[in-house]
């Protein structure tokens, strides 16, 4: 048995067991980083092999003595680049802040080590994770899992495609516009969006307004992504607008099903979000596997203006992306050309970006949630692409037309994924299928009720109860 075929439960299990040891599990899992990594570039700022080994040991001897420190006990973890583990550079994929070593761990990283996690590493993403493809000055490109000749997606590429290949058992990454779901998605495993507020983030600026991007996890299995969300998740005083809920078990029970789940298709928003050929009959393929366990699948129109809802998305976005482009460009002897032109867009929008404007749409904001509980009074999940378009060639920076329609910013064609993040609702990426080509995967993307984490995963393992063999499927 290879141990990196090991889902993260199964593996826990058999540490716990003493079936495998702490540095036998490291040794595995390097030894396949040292080989398939230099090509996949997943994986980057890797520790040393000594260094991670002899925390292996710590870990063994702590087992030895009948002490483990939680789930994730021996587990090798590479955190994404947006997230600070001390002793790592959290550079953000740019050159600007290739030495910037953080003071404190973020507050999930925190409580991932406090489980017993050996942090190897950093893992890839795009440059200030703009975009939806893995691509930066530092490190490069992140190839797809499944062909290299396509984009893995984003901004937690490189944790996608460090699970698909088996680099690590679980991963964590961050999400503002579907950079969870989105690469999850185009790399078949499973990302989580969770609720805004679920996983506090701590230490950042500011804790009122940045309420888009939120950490969370990824996996291979729905029971992964929960149990590691058990770990992320937590009210924390710090984080004012954290969920006053202490931390709790999101793991579904084994035998989960989907009867008499009421899921809203909203497909392609009536024509509003142009999509790739295929995409939604594979996840209408996905949704009449859900009808098979009993669930009622309805179209369902969103029935909320979309185009004010992306104007209004516009204006948040620029408002909280702008300060931490300017922030690096603070930074000594910092350059406008050692920004991509996608960063420096968002950030010279944002400096002609009132507050009577922002506050307009706060209040579109607003107005779509509210809308969004009358829905939910009688359905319980929505249903939607993870994706508009298929991976597109790692040699393109973003797509510049889909189905005959042209994308007007770098990140329109994302547009799919903003519905979850502007109302904070849960959000999970699960594989529906591939192209027809067999090569490129195919997400489809279920949305919860407000703080429905817990029932969202429900489904989720309902939902690979009944699609066993797809999600076995691997590159």
């Amino acid at each position: 048995m290879d141990l990196t075929d090991l889902d993260a439960h199964a593996l826990s299990t058999a540490i716990h067991a003493r079936q495998v040891s702490c540095r036998e599990v490291m040794q595995a899992y390097l030894a396949r980083i040292h080989a398939i990594n230099p090509h996949a570039n997943a994986i980057v700022n890797l520790a040393a092999d000594d260094d991670l080994l002899r925390q292996a040991d710590e870990r063994d001897a702590m087992l030895a003595r009948g002490q483990s420190m939680g789930w994730l006990h021996g587990i090798p973890q590479a955190i994404k680049d947006t997230g600070q583990a001390t002793g790592f550079p959290t550079t953000f994929g740019s050159p600007l802040l290739q030495h910037a070593l953080p003071a404190v761990d973020s507050l999930y990283v925190a409580r991932m080590k406090a489980a017993g996690c050996i942090v190897i590493g950093k893992t890839n993403m795009p440059e200030f994770g703009l975009g939806s493809h893995t691509y930066n000055p530092l490190f490069g490109a992140t190839p797809n899992a499944w062909d290299e000749a396509v984009t893995c997606g984003g901004s937690s590429g490189g944790a996608a495609v460090a699970l698909a290949l088996r680099l690590l058992p679980v991963a964590d990454g961050s999400d503002f516009m579907g950079s969870l779901r989105n690469p999850a998605g185009w790399n078949h495993v499973i990302g989580l969006r969770p609720s805004q507020g679920r996983v506090p983030g701590w230490p950042k600026a500011d804790h009122f307004v940045s309420q888009l991007a939120t950490d969370g996890p990824m996996g291979r299995t729905v029971r992964d992504v929960a149990q590691l969300l058990s770990i992320q998740a937590g009210h924390d005083a710090r984080v004012p607008l954290s969920i006053a809920e202490g931390p709790r078990d999101f793991v579904p029970p084994a035998d989960a099903d989907v009867r008499g789940l009421r899921i809203g298709w909203l497909g392609d928003l009536g024509g509003h979000l142009p999509m790739e050929d295929g995409i939604l009959s594979v996840c209408e393929q996905a949704l009449q596997r859900l009808q098979g366990g009993g669930a009622v699948v309805e179209p369902t129109a969103l029935g909320f203006d979309a185009d004010a809802l992306w104007q209004a998305w516009l204006r948040w976005r620029r408002a909280l992306v702008a300060p931490g482009v300017a922030a690096a460009l603070a930074t000594p002897g910092a350059r406008r050309d050692q920004v991509k032109p996608e960063a420096l867009w968002e950030m010279d929008q944002g400096e002609g970006l009132g507050n009577q404007d922002f506050m307009q749409a706060a209040a579109v904001r607003s107005a779509f949630y509210q809308h969004l509980l009358g829905i939910f009074q009688r359905l319980d999940l929505l249903a939607l692409p993870v994706a508009q378009t298929w991976p597109f060639a790692i040699g393109e920076t973003w797509p510049r037309r889909i189905a005959g329609r042209t994308m007007d910013t770098y990140h329109r064609w994302m547009e799919v994924t903003l519905y979850a993040t502007f109302a904070g609702l849960p959000a999970i990426s699960l594989p529906a299928g591939f192209h027809a080509n067999g090569r490129w995967p195919c997400g489809i993307q279920l949305i919860g009720r407000p703080q429905g984490d817990a029932a969202l995963l429900h489904a989720a393992q309902g939902y690979q109860n009944l699609a066993g063999e797809l999600f076995a499927q691997r590159p």
